[in-house]
């Protein structure tokens, strides 16, 4: 395991400034159990005594940081096709930045990795999306973290920096018809996302742990 801040553990975030991530770095920074909360970003971070938010270039991470010492990883990144402009453009930010980030971090001596996946993530779907999203979560596993946490969201409800017309009303459609649906396709509440992740970083329980969407609602 990478060394402790003093008595609090150290979170590596990444994808700090999206929807969960933004969630998650509050959360990580009010708690007491983190001491230290380390989130690589393209663009400046407001600052806190407890936060180190180096910028980076995620094509071309740097791989002689001391920064990649942390106790936990909590991976929030991710696109949408068309936000990518292209299904290469996307796996890249859903799969192959990820995964760099577990290869980099598992180097420097990281045992938990937390990610924020997809419900329907299948390695095996005819759906490209959740193809993607399967095929990351098959690769982490062979990663063999002592921790590894898998947080399968149905449709994430919060707040983005861009405004999407078409899903906002989406949004609140499906939560006007939310009490009728099962739990697992309710909207899932950026927050509680945020909540998952942050547990199981600070948790680390040993093993492979998927959490569905159904409990996220």
């Amino acid at each position: 395991m990478a060394e402790t801040s003093g008595d609090g553990l150290t979170v590596l975030i990444v994808g700090a400034t999206g929807v969960v991530g933004s969630h998650v770095l509050q959360l990580a920074l009010e708690d007491p159990a983190v001491a230290k909360v380390i989130a690589p970003t393209r663009r400046p971070l407001p600052p806190h005594e407890k936060l180190l938010s180096p910028q980076v270039d995620f094509n071309q991470l740097p791989t002689e940081a001391d920064w990649w010492r942390a106790d936990a990883v909590i991976c929030t990144l991710g696109t949408t096709i068309e936000a990518a402009g292209s299904q290469l453009a996307f796996r890249r930010v859903d799969h192959d930045y990820p995964l760099d980030v577990a290869r980099l971090a598992k180097a420097y001596g990281t045992s938990t990795y937390v990610l924020t996946s997809a419900i329907g993530a299948d390695a095996k779907s005819r759906f490209f999306y959740n193809r993607v999203k399967g095929q990351l979560e098959k690769e982490l596993k062979a990663q063999r973290f002592t921790s590894l946490t898998i947080v399968r969201p149905g449709i994430i409800g919060g707040k983005r920096p861009e405004f999407r017309l078409g899903e906002r009303v989406f949004l609140h459609a499906m939560r006007l018809i939310g009490p009728l649906l099962p739990r697992q396709w309710r909207v899932s509440p950026a927050d509680n996302i945020a909540r998952a992740l942050l547990t199981a970083a600070i948790s680390q329980k040993p093993g492979v742990h998927i959490i569905p969407a159904s409990e996220l609602a």
